[in-house]
């Protein structure tokens, strides 16, 4: 299975992006809103990805500095280095990498365009789905059908 069967099952509200100068207490109140556990932070409203702050990424902050990190930007406690995937990546690699990795959100880029994200949910249960369907068809092939 590929990234981009995952994309057309999921709805079509796009990403959440916010800018490199929104404060973290913004961006917090966006995710709180939402429901969601990360944002994709972009200097060109969505079009591409400069970073991406999680709710793990405020945590942690504010439990090294405290609270006033929250008026700080987004910027500053961004993860940078961004790990992508294309929609031509296959399921298990990129559940590999996430996993390799330690972080549940990955931004899916296309020609340097910010075209989605799939989270660590979406990549188990898209595997889950597939191995029901391979059982299916192996229970078929047994009894004869």
């Amino acid at each position: 299975m590929l990234v981009q069967a995952i994309l057309k099952s999921k709805s079509t509200d796009g990403v959440v992006t916010v800018a490199p100068s929104m404060t973290v207490s913004e961006a917090a109140k966006i995710l709180a809103d939402k429901r969601i556990g990360t944002v994709i932070v972009s200097e060109d409203n969505g079009e591409t990805a400069a970073g991406i702050l999680s709710e793990r990424d405020i945590v942690r902050e504010l439990a090294a500095s405290g609270s006033g990190c929250l008026t700080q930007p987004v910027s500053a406690y961004m993860t940078k280095k961004l790990v992508t995937a294309t929609q031509q990546d296959k399921v298990q690699d990129v559940l590999a990498r996430m996993t390799e990795g330690r972080f549940r959100h990955m931004p899916i880029v296309e020609d340097g365009k910010l075209i989605g994200i799939v989270t660590l949910g979406d990549v188990v249960k898209a595997q889950l789905s597939e191995l029901a369907m391979e059982k299916d068809a192996l229970q078929g092939m047994i009894m004869g059908h």
